[in-house]
C-alpha cells in the first residue's frame, strides 16, 4: 500500500469513528445554540509558589492554559518554543542535546556538563540537564514560561527564565478519555487514554499513557554508500581493510516513543495533601543527528566541501550508517550498523502540603533517572575516507538526581508575611563515549575496541545545599514590598581518561599511563543571589511592579571533553566556572474594557556574568568552556482580546524588542576559516589567536519576535459545536553561531499553526485537524561546523567549514479523534 493510500485509510477511518459516535448534527426545528459569554478568562499561575491570577503576579510569565495546550498540541519543549516568540529551543545531537534560548540567554549544546540557562520545571522539581528535551509531555494542566533571572522560588537557579510543566491531578469523580491521531507527513500513529478518579473519600487516582509511532519522519536522507578504509597500527600501519557505510534508512526519525504516568492523592485531613506522581518515558529515534542539514557552504561555491551535493534550506540531510563490522564488536554498536538514539527515563515525584491556616508547609521530593545512548556517522554529512574521513561514534550516559525541597509560607492577615525553604540535591553522573575515525584498527587491542581509536570514561559527583527566604511587607492597602536571597552552597567530584587510544593517536591524546591522563577535579562554588520587587496595584484591574534580580547557575566539569596532548592545561580544559546573572526589570499588567481586553508591557536589562560558551578549540584538538559577560534588554507587549460582542472570540498578539550580546569578550573563539583580516587577529597570552567579540549578537538572539492569533469557538447546534485556531510567529533574522560567522546567519520568517475542531456541546467527543508549519519554513535553531571541513582560523586566507544547522520540523497535519466518558 502507498503512503499516499496509507494516509487517506487513516484519515477515512478516524472520521468514520467521530461520526459514528457523534449526535446527529442538524439542529431541531426551533431551537436555539446553547448560550456563551464572552470577556477574558481568568488564568492561574504558580510563579511564585501559589495559586495567583497571571494579572497579579509581578514576574514577566507567558501562561498555556491546558485547553489551549490540547488545541494546539504541545507536546514538547520544542512546541512550547513554537507558541512562545522569544523562547527557541534547537534539538542537536550529543553534547546536552539542546540549546534552549529565552531572550537571547541560552546554553550551548556541545557540553554534556553545561546545565540549561533555561529550567525545566515538572510539578515542581528542577530538571536542568539538556536531555530533558528526550522527554515528551502530555496530560498537562498548563506551562508557564518564567522570563529573566529566577532565584527564590523554582529548585536550583536559573539565570535566563524557568519552563515550568504542571501534570494535572485526579479528579474528585471518575472520568477518562481516549485520544487518537494520525500525522500525515511522518505517518505517525498516536493512542492517549486518561482514567481518573477516587478510590475513597481520601485517595484518588489518575492514570496516563501516550504511546506513538513513525512509519516515516519527517527528514528525506539521500546519502549513498561509502568506503571507509583501515590499516592495523599492530601490522605496521598494513593490511588495508575496506568496511562499507550503507546509507541510513529514510525518512527520519521513525520515532517510537511511550508515556506513562501514574498519580496518587491523598488527603488523609482537610489541611494535609499528598500527590505522588511516578513516570516513565521511552523514547527511540532512528539516529541521534536527523535533523543537521548542511545549509550553508563555507567554500563559496554553494556546494558541500566533503561530498559534493548542494548545501540549501531544505528538509534533507545526509546520513550514513556504521560499518556492520565494525558496529557488531563496538561498545553500545547494533548488529546491523544502524544509527539510533534510545532514551529512557524514570521520575518519582512527591508533592507533600500541609495547611496550618495562616501558614503552610510545602514539600517536593523528587527523584529522576535517564538513561541516553547513541550511535552516529558523526561528521553529519558522510563522505569516504578518500575525501576527508569518516567520524564514526557511540554514547552511553546515565544522569541520576534526588532531591528535596522544604518551604514554609506565611498568609497573615497583616502587613507582614514571610517564605523560608531549603533545598537538598544530590547527582551523579556516569559517561562513555567510544570514537571510531581516521581509518586505523588495532588487532592488539582489547576485541571491542579493535577499531576504535578514543574511548573516553567519566564521572561526576554533585551536591547542591540552598538556603532561601522572603519578606513581604504591605506598605500600603495596594503596594507591597517583597525582598529575598538564596544562599547556594555546591560541590561537584569529577573524573576523566581517555583510557585506551590507538597507537596512531599517541601524539596527540593522553592515555591513562600519561601522568596528565586522568584528570579529577574537586569544585567548590558558592553564591548569594538576592532580589528586591516592589508592587504596586491602585486598582483592581492595574498592577505596577519593579524588580531587581539576581540568579546563578553551576559551574562544572565537561565530561565530553578532550584531553589534548597540545594542551598545557587538560584541567582548565575540562573544568568551567559558575553562570551568573543582575538586573532590573519594570513591568505594567492591566484588565482593560471591562475585562475584554489584556494588556501587559514589560521593560528589562540584565547582565550575565561568567557566560559560558563552549567550543572546539582547533589548535590543540580539544573542548573548551570559556566564559564571557553578556547583556540583554528589551521590551515585550503582550495582549489578549475576548470582546463580548463576539461570544468565543480570543485573539492574542505579543511583539518583543531583545537585544543581547556580549558585553565582555575580547578573546574570544574564531570560527572556522575566519582570517586576520576577518578579525581572528587577537593574541593571548599563551600564543593562541583569538578574536574581540564584545559587541557581537548571542547565538540565536533575534532582536524582533512576535505573535498574533485567534481562537474561536461557536455552536452550531445545540448538540455540535465548531472551533478554529490560528497562529502566526514571526522571526527577525538571528546567528545560530556564538562566534559571530557570517554564513550561518538565519533569515528572518514567518510560521503558521492553525486547528479546526468539530465537537459535541458537552465537550465529550470531538474530531480536530492540527497543522503546524503551515507554511512549511525551515530555519534553524543551532548550528555546528562541519567536521572535515574549512581550514583553520588565524592565516591571511581561509575557508569557512559548513554550517551544519539544527533544522526545526516541516509541515506537519494530524487528525485527532478523542472520545471523553
Amino acid at each position: 500500500m502507498t503512503i499516499r493510500k496509507h494516509s487517506l485509510l487513516a484519515a477515512s477511518c478516524l472520521a468514520s469513528a467521530f461520526f459514528t459516535i457523534t449526535p446527529a448534527l442538524a439542529q431541531d426545528e426551533g431551537t436555539e445554540p446553547a448560550a456563551q459569554q464572552g470577556g477574558l478568562t481568568e488564568i492561574v499561575v504558580t510563579a511564585r509558589k501559589r495559586e495567583e491570577s497571571v494579572q497579579d503576579v509581578p514576574v514577566a510569565v507567558t501562561a498555556i492554559t491546558g485547553k489551549v495546550i490540547e488545541q494546539r498540541d504541545i507536546t514538547s519543549i520544542e512546541k512550547i518554543a513554537a507558541a512562545t516568540p522569544n523562547l527557541n529551543v534547537g534539538r542537536a545531537s550529543n553534547g546536552s542535546a539542546a540549546q534552549i534560548t529565552l531572550r537571547g540567554i541560552g546554553s550551548s549544546s556541545t557540553s554534556i556538563g553545561i546545565e540549561q540557562s533555561v529550567a525545566i520545571v515538572v510539578d515542581g522539581a528542577y530538571y536542568g540537564q539538556g536531555r530533558v528535551i528526550e522527554e515528551g509531555f502530555f496530560d498537562l494542566a498548563r506551562v508557564e514560561v518564567l522570563k529573566g533571572p529566577q532565584a527564590l522560588f523554582f529548585g536550583k537557579n536559573a539565570t535566563a527564565g524557568v519552563i515550568s510543566l504542571t501534570t494535572n491531578d485526579p479528579t474528585n469523580e471518575w472520568e477518562g478519555s481516549v485520544k487518537a491521531g494520525y500525522e500525515f507527513k511522518a505517518n505517525q500513529y498516536s493512542l492517549e487514554g486518561i482514567l481518573s478518579g477516587p478510590l475513597s473519600d481520601t485517595v484518588g487516582v489518575r492514570f496516563a499513557a501516550r504511546y506513538s509511532k513513525m512509519d516515516g519522519g519527517y527528514y528525506k536522507n539521500v546519502s549513498t554508500p561509502m568506503n571507509y578504509t583501515t590499516v592495523d597500527v599492530a601490522a605496521g600501519f598494513g593490511d588495508p581493510e575496506t568496511l562499507i557505510s550503507a546509507p541510513t534508512e529514510s525518512p527520519m526519525p521513525q520515532q517510537e516513543e511511550f508515556l506513562a504516568r501514574m498519580t496518587l492523592k491523598f488527603e488523609p485531613t482537610d489541611n494535609l495533601t499528598s500527590t505522588l506522581k511516578v513516570t516513565r518515558d521511552q523514547n527511540d529515534t532512528l539516529n541521534n543527528s536527523w535533523n543537521y542539514v548542511a545549509y550553508s557552504c563555507g567554500n563559496g561555491t554553494g556546494y558541500s566541501q566533503l561530498t559534493v551535493y548542494p548545501c540549501k534550506q531544505d528538509f534533507v540531510t545526509h546520513q550514513n550508517n556504521l560499518p556492520v563490522e565494525l558496529s557488531q564488536i563496538s561498545p553500545y554498536g547494533r548488529d546491523d550498523g544502524s544509527t539510533y538514539n534510545k532514551y529512557r527515563s524514570w521520575g518519582v515525584n512527591n508533592n507533600l502540603e500541609y495547611d496550618l491556616g495562616s501558614m503552610m508547609i510545602s514539600s517536593v521530593t523528587n527523584w529522576q533517572r535517564n538513561n541516553n545512548s547513541w550511535a552516529c556517522a558523526c561528521n553529519f554529512q558522510t563522505t569516504d575516507t578518500n575525501a576527508g574521513g569518516m567520524i564514526f561514534a557511540t554514547e552511553n550516559s546515565t544522569w541520576e538526581a534526588y532531591s528535596q525541597e522544604l518551604r514554609l509560607t506565611t498568609s497573615f492577615d497583616s502587613m507582614f508575611n514571610f517564605m523560608v525553604g531549603g533545598l537538598y540535591q544530590h547527582t551523579n553522573r556516569d559517561f562513555g563515549q567510544w570514537g571510531f575515525y581516521g581509518g586505523v584498527r588495532d588487532s592488539a587491542a582489547r576485541p571491542d575496541l579493535l577499531y576504535a581509536a578514543s574511548e573516553k570514561i567519566s564521572w561526576t559527583k554533585g551536591k547542591t545545599f540552598a538556603i532561601f527566604g522572603q519578606v513581604r511587607f504591605q506598605l500600603m492597602e495596594n503596594l507591597e514590598l517583597a525582598g529575598g536571597a538564596r544562599y547556594t552552597d555546591e560541590k561537584k567530584d569529577s573524573y576523566f581518561a581517555q583510557e585506551y587510544v590507538n597507537p596512531a593517536y599517541s601524539g596527540v591524546y593522553r592515555s591513562a599511563a600519561d601522568p596528565l591522563g586522568i584528570i579529577t577535579a574537586n569544585q567548590k562554588f558558592d553564591d548569594f543571589s538576592p532580589e528586591v520587587t516592589l508592587t504596586y496595584k491602585p486598582t483592581p484591574d492595574l498592577l505596577i511592579y519593579g524588580a531587581y534580580k539576581t540568579a546563578y547557575k553551576s559551574g562544572g566539569f565537561s565530561n565530553g571533553g578532550i584531553n589534548s596532548k597540545l594542551s598545557a592545561d587538560p584541567y582548565g580544559d575540562l573544568t568551567f566556572n559558575p553562570e551568573t546573572a543582575e538586573g532590573f526589570e519594570v513591568g505594567i499588567k492591566s484588565t482593560l474594557l471591562e475585562n475584554q481586553l489584556r494588556a501587559n508591557l514589560t521593560v528589562f536589562q540584565y547582565k550575565v556574568n561568567d557566560f559560558q560558551v563552549d567550543f572546539f578549540n582547533s589548535p590543540v584538538f580539544s573542548f573548551n568552556t570559556l566564559t564571557a559577560d553578556a547583556k540583554t534588554q528589551g521590551v515585550e507587549l503582550e495582549l489578549e482580546f475576548a470582546p463580548y460582542a463576539v461570544p468565543g472570540l480570543n485573539i492574542n498578539a505579543a511583539l518583543n524588542y531583545n537585544d543581547a550580546k556580549y558585553d565582555s569578550f575580547d578573546e574570544g573563539p574564531c570560527y572556522s576559516g575566519q582570517t586576520q583580516a576577518e578579525g581572528c587577529n587577537v593574541v593571548t597570552a599563551d600564543g593562541q589567536i583569538r578574536q574581540n567579540l564584545t559587541g557581537t549578537a548571542l547565538s540565536v538572539a533575534p532582536k524582533w519576535t512576535g505573535v498574533v492569533g485567534f481562537n474561536y469557538e461557536t455552536d452550531v447546534t445545540s448538540d455540535f459545536a465548531i472551533g478554529l485556531n490560528a497562529n502566526a510567529r514571526y522571526s527577525d533574522n538571528y546567528n545560530p553561531s556564538a562566534f559571530g560567522n557570517p554564513i550561518a546567519v538565519q533569515d528572518s520568517y514567518w510560521s503558521l499553526d492553525a486547528g479546526l475542531r468539530f465537537m459535541t456541546t458537552d465537550g465529550n467527543t470531538e474530531l480536530a485537524v492540527i497543522g503546524k508549519n503551515l507554511t512549511n519554513q525551515f530555519y534553524v535553531t543551532g548550528v555546528v561546523d562541519g567536521p572535515s571541513s574549512g581550514t583553520a582560523s588565524g592565516g591571511v586566507t581561509g575557508v569557512k567549514a559548513d554550517q551544519l544547522g539544527f533544522g526545526t520540523l516541516p509541515r506537519t497535519i494530524k487528525v485527532q479523534v478523542t472520545q471523553r466518558f
